[in-house]
């Protein structure tokens, strides 16, 4: 009987994971198709979602100190899909178009973005080096990320702020959704279909296949680079903790409760305090780690993919937050809360 119902148990769960990338197919497929816009994406994905749960998703609870919040400012639009976003020390924000692979530069909230490169695949994850220089992500497509574990053909780019210069900083990784840099310069970056974590060191020793998490997504370090935190998105959305002196123990941190699973969570930073927060597609919000929950910053767009803090005194800014999405819309999120 038990080995009846753990044979039942992992076809449910088989049959959920495939149900998943259905539905993320399903959302990719359309939201490419042209004339689209954000309400009839989101309507979409709501459609795709809903084969992961009966349900639909449910409002975490605000948080303690966001009580009152003003509502998200839009304050630039980028053309496509922007999968992710990163800030430089002089308040320049850039951003990784899915579609296009294309890199933009935005260089203050309300100035028209500027491609600074064609379309070199860089439809994955974005952070700015000590340095200044960019290193994005490629293969965020379901081939590479699917492909990914047994087939690591993706690269890191190394990307020129100014000039648009591009070279590969390193290569055979799986497909990249997202890009975290440790406090050492260590690189960790994510494959979502193959589910698994990789790792560039400062001197570019690759290890593809370093940690494994179900679903992973978005990914950032602690400040003192001893975890590396993780996004399950689908099946059993999540959060976890990988020890980096023991990477094949990653441990379950916050799991979401009830409906809560179809928020499909995605992209993460950290605050000042080195909480945690994540942005939501479904639910429409933006969480923070809280103890061991889910509590929402902000309520607004739904669709959201990364978020990311400003830096310097101008431009995109010290101690703001802001918001990308599946819509190209760049929005400020009112923060009350523990500033970066």
């Amino acid at each position: 009987m038990t080995t009846t119902k753990a044979r039942t148990a992992r076809t449910a769960r088989t049959a959920r994971t495939a149900r998943a990338i259905r539905a993320i197919r399903a959302f990719r497929r359309a939201s490419r198709v042209r004339g689209r816009n954000a309400v009839t994406a989101a309507a979409v994905l709501a459609a795709a979602a809903g084969v992961l749960a009966p349900a639909p998703a449910r409002a975490a609870p605000v948080c303690a100190d966001r009580a009152g919040a003003g509502e998200p400012v839009l304050v630039a639009r980028i053309p496509d899909w922007v999968e992710s976003i990163a800030v430089d020390r002089r308040g320049r924000m850039f951003a990784t178009a899915l579609h296009s692979g294309r890199v933009y530069r935005i260089d203050a909230p309300g100035v028209p973005p500027v491609p600074i490169t064609g379309g070199i695949g860089a439809n994955g994850g974005i952070v700015v080096r000590e340095d200044g220089r960019l290193l994005v992500g490629t293969g965020n497509d379901i081939l590479h990320s699917l492909t990914g574990g047994v087939l690591p053909v993706s690269k890191l780019l190394l990307v020129d702020p100014d000039s648009g210069a591009v070279s590969t900083y390193a290569s055979g990784l799986g497909g990249i959704d997202g890009v975290a840099l440790a406090p050492d310069g260590t690189v960790y970056t994510t494959t979502l279909g193959a589910g698994t974590i990789g790792r560039v060191t400062p001197d570019r020793r690759v290890d593809h296949d370093w940690a494994r998490v179900a679903q992973p997504n978005g990914i950032a370090v602690s400040p003192d680079g001893s975890q590396v935190y993780v996004v399950q998105t689908t099946v059993a959305p999540g959060l976890y903790r990988i020890p980096v002196a023991a990477p094949g123990h990653p441990q379950r941190w916050i799991s979401t409760e009830g409906t809560d699973a179809l928020a499909l969570p995605d992209g993460l930073t950290l605050d000042a305090r080195g909480r945690p927060l994540i942005a939501t597609h479904t639910a429409g919000q933006i969480w923070r780690a809280e103890g061991g929950t889910f509590c929402a910053v902000a309520s607004g767009p739904p669709l959201s993919t990364q978020i990311t803090y400003g830096q310097g005194d101008r431009g995109f800014s010290a101690g703001r937050l802001y918001r990308a999405g599946v819509d190209g819309g760049i929005h400020e999120i009112p923060w009350g809360g523990a500033e970066r």
